[in-house]
């Protein structure tokens, strides 16, 4: 979380006392005045300008509401959101003063972005900063991303732009010399991977202090999936105690205050759901950097529907990673897989977890695809210990795998994190159901990523999260007329209908021949 700046005494107009208004603004400060105060008209605010805030000792910067309703705040009152309030650290009906705000230093660095000029590292910096400190409106963050996203960064713009990411916040020193972490650009549903490679690596002995996020525009992100198993909000001491005992954990990046200049940034992205390349590069490596890893093995899933569509730009992608990564002294290992269909069968939090303890726990009704990947990734991590020849990882992560070793550290890591005691026996799904079938015979020759996601967003993931879809059918399976595709999980009536009608509009399957079935080019 970012803090609060403190500051020195402030005085400006007298006699507003703080309300707490209970809406959830989503890392945006704002700030309500009723249209009669006096303040109002003596400042001459306007709806949506920017306000500082004082109270206590402690500033913040908000964006102004002017409301017409005693209800919500009275003509005495400053009402603030909930971010603003946590930020303010006070009580209500605690005295406040406010002012009209200087605006961001930064403004004139967003302006020639948005006009398609170049900006330098002490741009980056200047305008990073303030989207930490929360200076910037959602409108502001807006401008600055649609305008990354038009006039797409260059590769030295990227490396400036993940350098100032990573000194908005903490960086973590885990006094380690090798030091991992696992990364996936994102896009294939199902693709919980982590969860697995995470236990192997951990019980073969090196560090991997794990910091995942939550779903942007997935239907779930490794922090939503083991969420169900475990807590993953874990203050940063905790998260230390967990790694030295454990060599690893599983927690949510947000609340270790890495990179938070991501995490408002994000707060934009996912309604846009935009996530151009620099942005991208930018989110992962500072992440990644600022949680102390040294050694990164990422994967960049190429398919019809996923988010890198062809060879030449998974290519393209990867040198750009590898240029940043290098310039910040970070090792990278980049790995290009099969990115034509989901991975394992569930897509959603509580058919993920169920995947993934059934592979952890070798049942035979585990999904292969889902095991053979994770064991690939988990043994190209084990790879770049010292003790460890080329082509040897994979054999040393299916042996830890098999032995039982890597899911006894799994149950490790998830009571030392709080356990949430998950049966995936008999998983908490949501009870409303609807079975897609095959229209007619064949071959299942299509899986549409993006179709099934949305679905299963629909269906109510990550927010509800026995919602999701079952896949009963991969790629290449014979299929009859009538026979089971995938059961979608809903809790809600609304959610099931609005499941239904996205089904009845695309399936998300193409049935056909063999032949028509996609080949898969990718470099493991």
């Amino acid at each position: 979380m970012v803090q609060a700046t403190d500051i020195s005494p402030f005085r400006a107009p007298e006699g507003l006392v703080i309300k707490r208004v209970a809406i959830d603004t989503y890392r945006e400060n704002v700030a309500y005045l009723h249209r009669d105060c006096a303040v109002v008209r003596a400042e001459g605010f306007q709806a949506l300008s920017k306000v500082e805030v004082r109270a206590n000792g402690r500033r913040i910067l908000a964006t102004l509401n002017v409301v017409d309703d005693t209800a919500i705040v009275d003509c005495g009152q400053i009402g603030v959101s909930e971010d603003a309030f946590a930020r303010l650290e006070v009580a209500d009906g605690h005295p406040a003063q406010v002012s009209q705000a200087e605006p961001p230093e930064s403004i004139p660095a967003l302006f020639r972005k948005i006009n398609g000029e170049r900006l330098n590292r002490d741009d980056f910096a200047a305008v990073i900063r303030d989207i930490a400190g929360l200076r910037y409106s959602k409108i502001e963050l807006t401008a600055f991303v649609v305008a990354c996203n038009r006039s797409e960064l260059d590769r030295e713009e990227v490396a400036f732009l993940t350098e100032a990411m990573i000194n908005s916040g903490r960086r973590l020193d885990w006094r380690e010399s090798l030091v991992v972490d696992k990364h996936c650009i994102g896009g294939i549903p199902g693709n919980r991977t982590t969860m697995l490679v995470v236990p192997i690596v951990a019980a073969y002995g090196l560090v991997f202090p794990k910091t995942s996020s939550r779903a942007i525009t997935s239907p779930a992100g490794t922090a939503d999936t083991m969420e169900v198993l475990a807590n993953v909000e874990l203050p940063f001491e905790r998260m230390q105690e967990i790694v030295r005992q454990h060599r690893a954990c599983i927690g949510w990046g947000g609340t270790a205050e890495l990179s938070p200049a991501d995490d408002v940034l994000i707060s934009v992205e996912r309604p846009l759901s935009i996530d151009s390349p620099g942005q991208m590069v930018a989110s992962i490596l500072s992440k990644k950097i600022a949680a102390g890893a040294n050694h990164l093995v990422l994967d960049i899933p190429i398919g019809p529907t996923a988010k890198v569509r062809s060879m030449p730009e998974a290519q393209r992608l990867k040198r750009l990673f590898e240029f940043v990564a290098q310039r910040l002294h970070l090792s990278l290992d980049v790995v290009i897989t099969d990115g034509r269909q989901p991975v394992g069968r569930g897509v959603g939090p509580v058919l993920e977890a169920r995947d993934v303890m059934q592979v952890l726990e070798n049942d035979p009704r585990a999904p292969d695809d889902l095991r053979q990947k994770s064991l690939r990734l988990a043994g190209r991590l084990i790879e770049c210990s010292p003790d460890v020849r080329g082509g040897d990882g994979f054999r040393i992560a299916r042996d830890i795998l098999d032995s039982g070793r890597a899911l006894a550290a799994m149950q490790a890591i998830i009571a030392a994190q709080g356990s949430k005691g998950f049966d995936h026996h008999a998983p908490d799904l949501g009870e409303l159901t609807l079975e897609v079938t095959a229209p007619q015979a064949g071959v299942v020759t299509g899986i549409d990523n993006l179709q099934i996601a949305h679905i299963a967003r629909l269906a109510g993931a990550p927010k509800v999260r026995g919602a999701g879809v079952d896949l009963a059918r991969k790629l290449g399976e014979p299929v009859q007329a009538g026979d089971l595709l995938y059961r979608v999980h809903a809790r809600y009536p609304a959610d099931l209908a609005f499941a239904r009608q996205a089904c009845e509009r695309a399936s998300g399957y193409r049935i056909g021949v063999a032949s028509e079935v996609p080949h898969v080019f990718v470099e493991f």
